[in-house]
């Protein structure tokens, strides 16, 4: 049975926009379950282990630090003491930095368990609570001083939280980090703080009496709600994420750069700012699953397949254009003049996640795979320390799109959201290892780690040992077993079917045919892929079973579709996961722009290493490439790291 607040809400749907018929499915869920980032953990002395190392040592302590010098904790303390004499935040969003951080170190708490981390969060929710007004709003930008907030604020609550006041963005940043928190911790301090906003927000706007009907400027308060309500199972949640996507195109604004200006349910193609684009359509993704609405799923897989096909970087990063940041055409993917913001990189990996979870096809995780290994970690450096906003992929001495200087990571920026992103985002990768639906355990990212998964009829305790993505060696196996009977299902990734993203964006242009194998207790199985991308090993696994995975991992070629104009004539070089690119400091004397490879063969030279000159000083080693035709070539993420100079990732053919 409906509630009567939704009834109300289908009446004025019905009112402002007709109705299209839509229905949901009150028992809707998720097809796949995520493994929680509780129940994972990843090994020290690993590719994802190093990261999370560097995220705890430098890259969590640096954002915290900034939050003290960058007034970030000064705003709270003086939304405690309101004062016509309070001078205004940098950003209506820096309370975001405070939450992001929070929600980072709660992640990294599972692999590095530390009470003094812990007892400080629990400090700096001290000074967050003793901000929160009596009705639940927790905002400071306006109260610290409501009697001039702050000027992208408005008058009055919600007045400008469809321009610049980031109202409900801040909420969907404290939610997103609340959850975080009682996962890793269970403690509800947080939690509650952060309910009581969202509580507060459910009273104030909607459609019904004395409500202001409006929705989020900046989107992400749709995933966190719906975060919020999985995690909480309080359906009220759920409702108030479907109706800020409901009446989106609906409300006064109505711009294509905040994905405003039709419904979300008409539209199939991604556009305008391509940060506030990723953190709606994960919305839309929850909303679908959640919901079982069909113009959900339809619009959601329209915009999915636009990306893929027609907007994405080789290197998995989306957003041609500086002006608004924002996605270009179809085929519009200009490389040196490409933003590619990291933040809009990590919201493609919440966007793939969820609909891997909503439709079970791994050709979601291939490009989550893609834009994790290459559009995301190349915004951090390999020590923790030092950020890119955008990331091209090609780069001279000198950076035109930031006022002439050059081209290299910074410390932090005064609109950090970047760094912090990054802060809550690396922390968190080990939720994104396994899926389980039923008695199918999904093994979707290659990662050393072990872990304990619950599923249907009990838990099962496996670990994977691996070098990827330097080889295509992956061992799993099976410590425990309390479920009886079950299926593990291991992703062939698109790059070792020849396939390397789905559509004809980019195709492979080497004749290489790479192979793959899986063997259980040493004898090799008759596998074949299923259509979803995976192999499934059905059986009554014991303790001290192991597959052992092997993917073929040669140096290939790709060209991209005619329609690109900027990659005419041009080719890119992958292993593995990994996108290359030739950079200045590897290739003395050659101009890494025009210096044909075409036709070349490649050597694989392992362990090379690379002197972070930009950060601490100390070596770290990649997996370097070397053409016959001249260029040597490194990672994409590891670019940058020994000061500015001429880089590219399209290379002449």
């Amino acid at each position: 049975m409906k509630s009567i607040k939704s009834v109300v809400a289908l009446l004025a749907i019905l009112a402002i926009g007709g109705c299209t018929g839509s229905k949901s499915d009150d028992s809707a869920s998720y097809q796949v379950s995520q493994v929680p980032f509780t129940d994972v953990k990843i090994a020290e002395n690993s590719f994802w282990g190093d990261r999370l190392k560097a995220a705890r040592e430098v890259t969590i302590p640096l954002a915290f630090s900034k939050c003290e010098s960058e007034g970030r904790y000064r705003n709270f303390e003086m939304a405690v003491t309101p004062s016509p004499d309070n001078p205004p935040s940098g950003f209506p969003f820096d309370d975001t930095d405070v939450y992001k951080t929070i929600e980072g170190a709660s992640y990294i708490l599972q692999t590095y368990p530390d009470k003094k981390l812990e007892s400080y969060i629990d400090s700096v929710l001290d000074i967050v609570a003793a901000a929160q007004e009596p009705d639940g709003y927790l905002y400071t930008p306006r109260t610290m001083n409501p009697w001039h907030p702050h000027a992208w604020s408005g008058s009055e609550r919600w007045q400008e939280v469809e321009g610049g006041s980031h109202e409900f963005y801040n909420l969907g940043h404290m939610v997103d980090a609340a959850c975080a928190h009682y996962q890793a911790t269970g403690s509800t301090k947080f939690l509650d703080i952060a309910k009581r906003y969202a509580d507060c927000v459910i009273r104030e706007i909607g459609t019904g009496e004395g409500q202001k009907t409006v929705v989020p400027g900046h989107q992400i308060a749709e995933m966190a709600l719906a975060r919020l309500y999985v995690l909480t199972g309080e359906k009220k949640y759920l409702d108030q994420a479907k109706y800020f996507l409901d009446y989106r195109g609906k409300t006064v604004v109505k711009n294509q750069y905040s994905q405003s200006d039709i419904p979300v349910v008409d539209q199939r193609e991604a556009w305008g700012h391509a940060v506030r684009a990723g953190y709606m359509y994960s919305g839309m993704a929850d909303v679908a699953a959640l919901t079982g609405d069909k113009e959900y799923v339809n619009a959601i897989d329209s915009i999915w397949d636009n990306i893929v096909t027609k907007k994405y970087y080789i290197t998995g990063g989306v957003g041609a254009r500086h002006s608004g940041e924002a996605f270009g055409a179809d085929y519009e993917l200009p490389n040196k003049t490409a933003y590619n913001e990291t933040c809009a990189a990590i919201a493609q990996v919440y966007l793939n996640q969820r609909m891997f979870m909503l439709h079970g096809d791994s050709k979601y995780i291939d490009c989550l795979e893609r834009t994790l290994y290459n559009g995301v970690i190349c915004g951090m450096s390999v020590d923790g320390g030092k950020f890119f906003y955008p990331n091209p992929l090609s780069a001279d001495s000198v950076y035109r799109f930031n006022s002439g200087r050059t081209m290299t990571r910074q410390p932090w920026f005064g609109c950090a959201c970047c760094p912090s992103n990054l802060c809550r985002f690396i922390p968190s990768v080990p939720g994104y290892v396994y899926g389980v639906k039923g008695k199918d355990l999904y093994v979707n990212l290659f990662a050393e780690n072990t872990a304990e998964v619950q599923m249907d009829g009990g838990s099962v305790t496996l670990s994977q040992k691996t070098d990827y993505p330097w080889n295509g060696d992956v061992t799993i196996k099976v410590e425990d077993n309390k479920t009886g009977k079950f299926t593990v299902k291991v992703r062939i990734p698109g790059w070792v079917r020849n396939q390397v993203v789905p559509g004809d964006l980019y195709e492979y242009a080497d004749g290489l045919a790479p192979q793959w194998s899986i063997a259980v207790n040493g004898s090799t199985q008759k596998a074949k892929v299923g259509a979803d991308g995976y192999v499934a090993l059905s059986r009554n696994w014991k303790a001290g079973d192991v597959i052992a995975v092997h993917f073929d991992m040669p140096v290939r070629v790709v060209e991209a579709n005619k329609n690109v104009e900027d990659d005419r004539g041009k080719i890119a070089v992958e292993r593995g996961p990994l996108v290359y690119c030739a950079e200045w400091a590897d290739n003395a004397g050659k101009d890494v722009h025009t210096t044909a490879v075409g036709g070349s063969s490649f050597e694989v030279v392992p362990n090379y290493g690379i002197t972070n000159s930009e950060g601490d000083g100390k070596v770290f080693n990649v997996t370097e490439i070397k053409a016959s035709k001249g260029l040597a070539l490194i990672p994409y993420y590891a670019w940058n790291h020994r000061g500015a100079g001429n880089m590219e990732v399209w290379l002449a053919e």
